[in-house]
C-alpha cells in the first residue's frame, strides 16, 4: 500500500465514523448555501464556487451537485484526490474544473482571464478542514487575497478545527490528541500517523483573535455552527468596508 493510500484510508476511516462531525458541518454549510442563494437577486447569473482543499468530496459532492451553479472549480494540493472528487461529483449540471494547487496561492496568485486584465472574481469560496495547515501569517495573507477574489456580495464559507480564545495551541493538541485516542476503528498505527500529522502541520486560528483579524481585512464574520466538542466549527464570512466590519 503507497504512502497516499494509507493515508486516505485514514481519513476515510476518520470520516465514516464521524469522529470530527463531518456530517453535521456539511449540513450547515448546505444551509448557509441555501441561505445566501435565498437572498441573491433572481436575476444574476448564476453563481460560481471555488473550492480549496475540495479532497475527494465524500460528504460534498451530493450538496454541491444540487445547487444552481455556474461553474465550480476543485482544488486540491494533492493531485491523486482530484479523480477521486471528480468521480464524487458525477455529471454535475454545471461545468466542473479540477486543479492541483495550493490555497494560498490561489488567494495571492490569480490568474487572469487574458494578458493585461484582472483576475476573474467569484461568487462562492468554500474550504473545509485545509486553512488550519497555514501558519497565523499566511491565515492573514489568505483573508487578504480571498478577499480580493470574491465579488463584493460574495460568500467565503471557512470549516475548520479552532482553538478556544484562551487556547494556546499546545492546550488545543493536548486536548484534541486524548480526543483523538479514543476515536474507535483506528489502529495503533493510524492514531500515531494522525498525532505526528498535528502536532507538525496544524495550527488552527484562534477564536476572537481570527474575527478581529478578519474584520480588518474586510470581512464580517458570523459563527453559523459549532460541534458538540467545540473544536470544529464554520465560519460565514462575507466582504464589507472596514468600518462596517464586525466580530460577533
Amino acid at each position: 500500500m503507497s504512502l497516499f493510500e494509507q493515508q486516505w484510508q485514514t481519513y476515510r476511516t476518520v470520516l465514516e465514523h464521524d469522529a470530527m462531525e463531518h456530517r453535521a458541518a456539511a449540513a450547515a454549510t448546505a444551509e448557509a448555501l441555501q441561505a445566501w442563494l435565498a437572498e441573491r437577486p433572481a436575476h444574476r447569473s448564476p453563481p460560481s464556487l471555488v473550492d480549496l482543499g475540495c479532497g475527494d468530496l465524500a460528504r460534498m459532492a451530493d450538496i454541491f451537485r444540487t445547487l444552481p451553479l455556474g461553474t465550480y472549480t476543485g482544488l486540491d494540493l494533492t493531485a491523486s484526490v482530484l479523480p477521486l472528487a471528480a468521480r464524487a461529483m458525477g455529471e454535475a449540471p454545471f461545468p466542473c474544473t479540477w486543479q492541483q494547487g495550493d490555497l494560498l496561492d490561489w488567494a495571492e496568485r490569480p490568474t487572469p482571464l487574458a494578458e493585461g486584465s484582472k483576475p476573474e472574481r467569484v461568487d462562492v469560496i468554500h474550504s473545509a478542514f485545509a486553512i488550519h495547515h497555514l501558519s497565523d501569517s499566511q491565515k492573514i495573507q489568505f483573508l487578504r487575497g480571498a478577499r480580493n477574489r470574491i465579488k463584493p456580495d460574495g460568500l467565503l464559507l471557512w470549516v475548520d478545527v479552532f482553538q478556544n480564545a484562551d487556547d494556546s495551541r499546545e492546550t488545543y493538541l493536548d486536548r484534541y490528541i486524548d480526543r483523538v485516542r479514543d476515536w474507535p476503528a483506528l489502529n495503533t498505527l493510524q492514531t500515531k500517523a494522525i498525532v505526528e500529522h498535528m502536532q507538525e502541520f496544524d495550527w488552527p486560528a484562534q477564536r476572537g483573535t481570527i474575527e478581529t483579524i478578519a474584520a480588518q481585512e474586510g470581512w464580517s464574520w458570523r459563527w453559523a455552527w459549532s460541534s458538540s466538542h467545540g473544536s470544529e466549527a464554520l465560519a460565514v464570512l462575507q466582504p464589507c468596508s472596514l468600518k462596517n466590519a464586525s466580530t460577533p
